[in-house]
């Protein structure tokens, strides 16, 4: 089983504490977004999991503590740098200090273990292409021979966004096209490898491969190990992603990134934060009486490889 904890919501930048402990007793639940009576018991043991996922904006917090899980389990690491200041990222550390912080995960984990996210793109009057286009090529200077790869998508319009962003500049297909044939641009120039994340589009004559973010190819790679030939069914629309499963809660990371999917309502962000408890075997709350407890299936995606003696 693949194991997300960073979907949804920054369990990394917000809730080390907590999920280095879930890794210390082996167990962790989590409830189930759509039907919030129902709560899937995830045995943590390493030979439950194949591969642990991350995805912050920032690693700073667990950066002293985490060889507890590195030491332990397969891994690989997406982190978020973008063009955004505080005035859309209120909760992110500054671009530069994101790129300090990134040199030092490569440097405890591996190159081969970190992607750099570029997304989402949006445009506004003041981040439009040029800007982009700017801090991109800055930003792929500084981390080149750090990362693995850059992944990118572009905002999924959403009605809530329109809400919470109101100066947001629909993006034309043409929009696009200019955007990635940019940053197609840099990262030959910067010799990078660049993919995008959940669209159909081909964009390979800009160099651009049209792949899933979370594949086994590229965790197998990553970590030296060989998996099953597992179609790849995607989380949503236009994703080719594995399927994998997240242990963090909607609407409860305080970044307040007002383009987020997974944070519409800041405010109710905040309440369910007070929520937290770090000793809890549950992100927020508690596991009730009257929940319905689902044991996961947890089934290896590894390829089992035969003794020499069969």
């Amino acid at each position: 089983m693949i194991l997300n904890t960073g979907s949804r919501t920054d369990i990394v930048q917000y809730f080390s504490d907590w999920l280095l402990k879930r890794f210390e007793e082996g167990v962790v639940y989590s409830r189930n977004p759509l039907y919030p009576c129902k709560v899937t018991r995830y045995e943590l043991s390493p030979d439950k999991i194949d591969v642990v996922l991350f995805c912050s904006k920032n690693y700073r917090p667990i950066l002293p503590r985490l060889h507890e899980i590195t030491d332990k389990y397969n891994t690989y690491f997406y982190y978020t740098i973008t063009a955004y200041g505080i005035d859309i990222e209120p909760g992110v550390p500054s671009i530069d200090e994101s790129i300090k912080t990134l040199i030092e995960l490569s440097k405890i984990v591996g190159k081969n273990k970190v992607a750099w996210r570029y997304d989402p793109i949006l445009f506004t009057e003041k981040y439009g292409i040029k800007q982009h286009s700017k801090t991109f090529e800055y930003i792929a200077s500084k981390v080149a021979p750090y990362i693995d790869r850059c992944i990118f998508s572009f905002v999924g319009m959403y009605k809530q966004l329109y809400y919470n962003m109101p100066e947001i500049i629909p993006m034309t297909e043409n929009d696009k096209t200019n955007m990635v044939a940019v940053l197609g641009s840099v990262a030959k120039k910067y010799k990078i490898q660049i993919q995008t994340c959940a669209t159909d589009i081909d964009y390979s004559i800009y160099g651009i491969k049209s792949s899933g973010c979370v594949t086994l190819d590229i965790l197998g790679k990553a970590n030296s190990i060989k998996f099953k030939k597992i179609k790849h069914k995607g989380m949503k629309k236009g994703c080719h992603c594995i399927v994998n499963r997240d242990i963090g809660a909607f609407e409860t990371c305080q970044n307040g990134c007002r383009y987020c999917y997974a944070n519409k309502h800041p405010e109710k962000s905040k309440e369910n934060f007070k929520q937290h408890n770090p000793n809890a075997n549950i992100l927020i709350g508690e596991v009730k009486p009257t929940d319905e407890i689902v044991i996961a299936n947890q089934q290896s995606f590894i390829k089992q490889t035969k003794n020499k003696s069969d």
